[in-house]
Formats: structure tokens, sequence, C-alpha cells
């Protein structure tokens, strides 16, 4: 099993930090390369030519690495809500198509779908969740119910934001391919910990961002598109996404054609190589790490916090670990959250968030069993 790597976080002894899911620490190693960069770009006349270009590649690479892609299949951009974006622009859904989504699902994959101005309107249509937390039974249950009429698209969490419950995305997509239907991941709490194989699984579009599970900076994601959407316009137009708009050429437009791949879907000003940098060194740290091994790290460190939890009967309840995923851990609290209950935790030097209505706990690789242990032991004190 991969060992605990707090020593290369600048975490406190006193600090038990379990809120991976809403953004995670930058290890040491890449605030090191972040300050680097920055000393670059403070003198641009001593960078090296070509050297964007090779940023530009060796992100592309580790983050296809880490799903299965080939480079050429990967855009860099901003965030899950601009991938929904392009990927709303490549469909170009008709008026009055259908949209499955999750109930209370992360607005990424949502609120794109709700936007459609006047006559253009989708249908959206929410999956509840069952009465034992099975996100998976849930999609496969309305995919049955609508045969008849099945929707146009499916856009989706791989994990639910709030409550940890894991969608098995090859049972879904098996149905789906039956069915005709596009399918949308955004896998924002699966890349780096969950093996991801997009050429297995065959979505239409897989979207996820560095700064929660893939220890990364802000502002920085990546899309996977489809070989059979790689054809379409992307949401920007930019120079680099055609074949020849070149500012050192006497003519400016010398040719408009788009560049083959995904690589035309890349964001206005990727070039911020600073981020990139970062987001890069991060990238490489989990390949290293392997996904498999930090997933079972995680669900060592949240398997020892429900057993603590039930062993000192807080009053608790949890999904079942066979619903859930490895390192999201979501607390509901039947006789309701002490009134500012996060305050109450960080007095305590503990960290972690409520999120709509469920105390949510998610650890990373930064986390020891220690951690554990104090947790379980705070939050007993508070809700006993």
């Amino acid at each position: 099993m991969l060992d605990c790597q707090r020593h290369l976080f600048a975490l406190p002894d006193d600090v038990c930090f379990f809120n991976a899911a809403a953004w995670s620490p930058l290890p040491l190693s890449a605030v090191e390369v972040g300050q680097q960069a920055m000393l670059t770009k403070s003198s641009p006349w001593d960078m090296v030519g070509g050297a964007d270009e090779k940023e530009f590649a060796r992100a592309r690479a580790i983050a296809a690495s880490l799903v299965g892609a080939s480079s050429e299949d990967i855009a860099l951009i901003s965030s899950v809500g601009y991938g929904v974006a392009t990927a709303a622009k490549i469909l170009g859904l008709p008026a009055g198509s259908r949209v499955l989504t999750l109930e209370n699902d992360h607005s990424s994959p949502v609120l794109e779908w709700l936007s459609r101005p006047g006559g253009s309107q989708l249908v959206v249509e929410v999956v509840h969740r069952g009465e034992n937390g099975d996100w998976t039974s849930a999609v496969l249950e309305a995919l049955a119910a609508s045969r008849s009429t099945p929707p146009a698209l499916v856009s989706i969490s791989s994990i639910h934001w709030s409550d940890g419950g894991m969608i098995d995305l090859e049972r879904v997509q098996a149905e789906l391919k039956k069915q005709d239907i596009k399918f949308l991941v955004d896998a924002t709490h699966g890349v780096g910990v969950i093996p991801t194989d997009v050429a297995q699984l065959d979505p239409d579009f897989l979207i996820f961002p560095t700064y929660k599970w893939l220890l990364g900076p802000y502002g920085r994601a990546f899309m996977y598109v489809a070989k059979r959407h790689q054809n379409s316009t992307p949401l920007e137009q930019t120079g680099y996404a055609r074949k020849r708009v070149v500012a050192e050429d006497d003519q400016h437009f010398t040719n408009l054609d788009y560049v083959e791949g995904a690589r035309r879907f890349d964001m206005g000003e990727r070039d911020f190589f600073v981020s990139l940098c970062v987001a890069s060194h991060s990238m490489e740290l989990i390949q290293q790490w392997r996904p498999d091994q930090i997933g079972q790290r995680l669900r060592m460190l949240t398997n020892r916090i429900e057993k603590g939890l039930n062993d000192l009967e807080v009053p608790v309840s949890m999904l079942s670990a066979e619903f859930r995923a490895p390192h999201i851990l979501s607390l509901n609290i039947p006789q309701g959250m002490p009134e500012d209950f996060e305050g109450l935790l960080k007095k305590r030097r503990v960290f972690a968030v409520p999120r709509l209505g469920r105390l949510r706990i998610s650890p990373h690789v930064y986390n020891n069993e220690d951690d554990c242990d104090r947790l379980v032991e705070e939050l007993a004190g508070v809700l006993k």
C-alpha cells in the first residue's frame, strides 16, 4: 500500500485537513515549480524559444495517461464548466431534447443544459437517488423507464460530490450504447483516485480539473473528446486552433483550417505556463503514486474513520461501502448538525465541510491514521 506522503506537504502536525474534495494543498515541490515559473515570467526576455509548446505537450501527455487516452484526444481547458459548454456547442442538441442529470449534482454538468434561451430550451430530467444510496441502479432504472423515448444525453458526475456515491460508468455506458445516447462525464472526483480508461469506457466527453484530487492549481482542467466529435467547431476561436495563423508570418491568416485532434478545443490564454507547469508536476506525482494505490490507501483511511465512529457509537450514518467512493465519506447526522459545525471543528484544527446537510470528509495522501483517529475523537466530542 502507498505510504502517507505528509512529508511532501506544508501541513502542521496539529492540522487534520479532510477537505480535498473542495480543494487540496499543493505539494511543496509543486510550490517550488510555480515559484520558478513566476521568476521566468518576471524576465520573459530570458525564456527559451519553444518552451511553451513543450509545456503544452507535457501537460497533454500526463493528463491523457491518467485517463487512458491519446494526447491528441485531450484539450487544455480552464474548468469543467468550460468543457461542458464546449460539449454543448459540439452536440448542438435541438430544442426539446431530453438530458438526464443527477439529483443535486454539482453545477457544471447540469446548469449548461438549463441555460438555453427561449425556444431552444432542453428538457432536463433528474435521476433521484434510491433509499440505499445506489446511484448506479437509479440511473439504470431511469434509462429503462425511458426506453420508448430515450434521452439525447446523459450528463453526470462519476462520483456525487455531496454524498460520495460512486457510479459504475461501464454499466451505465453499456445501456447508453444500446439506445445511442450521448455520454458526458464530469470526472472531477474520479481521476487521480479511481483508475479511468476512456479507451474502454468510450464516453463522448470526460472532463476533470486539477485543483482537487490531482493536487494542482485552480484554472487548469482537461477534456477528453471522442474522435467522433473532433471535427467540430470549438467554443473559442483562437489562432493556435488553426493550421497557420502565425504572428511572425508576412501574412497573418494563412490557413484557417482547424488543426487535427482535440487541440482545436484548447482554451484561450492556454499559454499561462506558470499554472500549467504546476499542474503537470502535480499530475506526475499522482501518476508516480498510481491512482489505484492512492484509492486503496484512501479506502483504508475512510474505513478506519467509519470503524472509529461505530466503535464510539457516534450518532451518524453513511452510505454503504459498496455504493460509495473510497475517498469521500459523507456523514448524515439524524439529530441535525450543531450550529456552526464547521467552525466548531476548525477550532479543534479539524477541517471538514457540510455539504447538502451532510458532513463531507475527504482525505488524501497527506492524511495518516492519527488524523483519522483524531477526527473521530473530535466528532464524538462535538456530537455526543
